[in-house]
């Protein structure tokens, strides 16, 4: 079968963009970020208003949440990068363009909520959030990914993938105003998984084997849009550690219902090339299979060591 060209794909999936936007809109319920920030905890800082500056002790929120929550705002900063990447590949014209602005102006909610209840809460130091802010921005983000498919294929497992972090956020935060909030950015980002998982879907029905590939390429490459926040990997590493986000949460929680909801294993009517793609697939995943093993099995023992360490204290 002949591949399809973006313009092909683009005007092939807009009926399915049109029906999902539809559903999408149905079931979206409206919410005002206002509603979720206990405003009357605020006071102010230092700097013009003359108040107190922030200092540590201000948040009772444990420190591996107050870092997710830093790289969870970071990266919804980048908003304006977002829109550009995926209004560059999508378009903005009929069913596709309603779909790119209606996405971003939900998207928009989650760091201004965000922003003001850390803010508020004083659960981070403002100063180094804004400065984080600036740099992180400063950077942007460009989608390494070319094309429909492999653009759909990314956002399919990334808004899942922010779903999960953000609402293990929430919980670990131990906070029940930040895990409110957590949650409803959650259902936001839950909805939007839901309308690019759909679409692969017919892209699958469409064009399997070129679909296959792209899915493959993005399982086995796939990487957060916060990964160019300064100092990223250290963060990543504190957050797996205290179970909000990591490889087993990834594979179990992320690829696998995905992959699941397409049916990757039992597509028909693959060429060679995308047959060959699909055990590449499979080989990945039984290999990151065993990594999430491993990492969890080091995370028990180590606070196991750490447990013993402070009884006999």
């Amino acid at each position: 079968m002949t591949e399809l060209t973006d313009t092909e794909l683009l005007l092939e999936l807009e009926p399915v963009v049109a029906g999902e936007l539809d559903r999408h809109l149905t079931v979206a319920k409206e919410w005002f970020p206002h509603e979720y920030v206990p405003w009357s905890q605020g006071r102010d800082y230092d700097g013009v208003f003359g108040g107190e500056a922030w200092a540590e002790t201000d948040s009772a929120i444990p420190e591996e949440a107050r870092v997710s929550l830093i790289v969870n705002l970071l990266t919804e900063d980048n908003l304006p990068s977002y829109h550009h990447e995926i209004a560059t590949t999508f378009g903005r014209d009929a069913a596709w363009g309603t779909w790119v602005h209606r996405w971003t102006a939900e998207e928009g909610r989650h760091g201004t909520a965000i922003r003001d209840y850390l803010t508020v809460t004083r659960a981070v130091d403002p100063v180094a959030l804004e400065r984080a802010r600036m740099l992180h921005m400063g950077e942007g983000f460009t989608n390494t990914y070319e094309g429909v498919l492999h653009s759909l294929a990314y956002v399919s497992f990334q808004e899942l993938a922010t779903r999960v972090s953000h609402r293990n956020t929430g919980k670990a935060s131990q906070d029940p105003n930040c895990e409110r909030l957590l949650a409803r950015i959650a259902a936001d980002e839950n909805l939007h998984m839901l309308f690019y998982r759909n679409l692969l879907n017919a892209a699958f029905q469409l064009t399997p084997s070129q679909t296959m590939r792209a899915v493959t390429d993005v399982v086995t490459t796939f990487q957060m849009p916060g990964t160019g926040i300064e100092g990223f990997t250290r963060k990543a590493m504190t957050i797996a550690n205290a179970g909000i986000y990591d490889l087993r949460l990834h594979l179990d929680d992320v690829l696998l219902p995905v992959l699941r909801q397409w049916a990757v294993f039992d597509v028909t009517g693959l060429d060679p090339e995308a047959e060959k793609a699909r055990d590449e697939l499979s080989d990945f995943l039984t290999r990151l299979e065993l990594s999430a093993s491993r990492f969890v099995d080091r995370r028990e023992a180590r606070r196991t060591r750490q447990a013993a360490t402070a009884a006999s204290h």
